[in-house]
């Protein structure tokens, strides 16, 4: 499968910064050939770095969404409105929200429904404590987290999506996982739901430029979802240059 590399900028960057990102990393004129690359901007930048990518071959993503197409829903954004702004894939349940925002594997599967409904790519984040990780139960808290996500969804959209699998630990912290220890997790994670063989499994948490190709030789890690390292435009050059690995013939 081709590698995926999404960049999730969580609350960073304002519309100028956004605009002057897009162009340095068009600057540099990355190969698109082997890889896949999206970035997803705060909802405040999303229609100027739609215009700036315009052409480009980079996908946008959003970082969140609401599961009604519209309502009483005070600071939330439908997929309608995503699909306005030129938005093409969606993170749900990353595990910020889960911890600041209350999101719980119900309510993410009602957004993995109306992503799919609205044409969107949803990207289903989903990782384990350090405490779950040590007691070795990080196999068994993701494939609930997955199982919950695709819950009533048939195989062939769930073919349609992405999951990412950031162990929670491993976020901002500098750690990550064995690449072997990662990919036996995310081999679980394939196994556990029906359509999930046919779809890109990202590895997520202090993914690097200078790290992501120890990532990439391992059989189920179809790219990554990447935070800091994704906020400067030579870094996320650094990360679509270094995860071809895994690119099959």
């Amino acid at each position: 499968m081709r590698p995926l590399i999404i960049g999730n900028w969580k609350m960073n960057k304002t519309v100028v910064e956004t605009r002057a990102f897009v162009h340095a990393l068009l600057a540099l004129k990355c190969d698109l050939t082997h890889v896949d690359a999206v970035i997803a901007p705060p909802f405040t930048a999303l229609f100027a770095a739609g215009e700036a990518l315009a052409g480009s071959g980079i996908g946008l993503g959003a970082q969140t969404m609401h599961w009604a197409p519209s309502g009483p829903y005070t600071g939330e954004i439908s997929a309608p409105m995503l699909r306005e702004a030129g938005v093409q894939w969606v993170v749900l349940g990353h595990s910020e929200r889960r911890a600041s925002c209350g999101e719980v594997d119900v309510s993410i599967n009602k957004k993995v429904s109306a992503a799919l409904a609205n044409g969107l790519t949803p990207v289903i984040a989903v990782g384990e404590t350090a405490e779950e990780h040590a007691a070795g139960l990080a196999a068994e808290r993701v494939v609930a987290q997955a199982q919950g996500a695709f819950d009533g969804i048939g195989a062939d959209d769930v073919a349609r999506c992405v999951v990412a699998y950031e162990p929670i630990w491993a976020i901002g912290t500098g750690n990550i996982d064995r690449p072997e220890e990662a990919n036996a997790i995310m081999q679980r994670i394939r196994d556990s739901v029906k359509g999930l063989n046919r779809t890109r499994i990202l590895y997520g948490g202090s993914v690097k430029p200078d790290n992501i190709a120890d990532l990439m030789m391992q059989p189920s890690i179809n790219g990554a979802l990447v935070g800091g390292a994704s906020l400067d435009a030579q870094s996320f050059a650094g990360l679509l240059r270094n995860a071809h690995p895994n690119v099959s013939a």
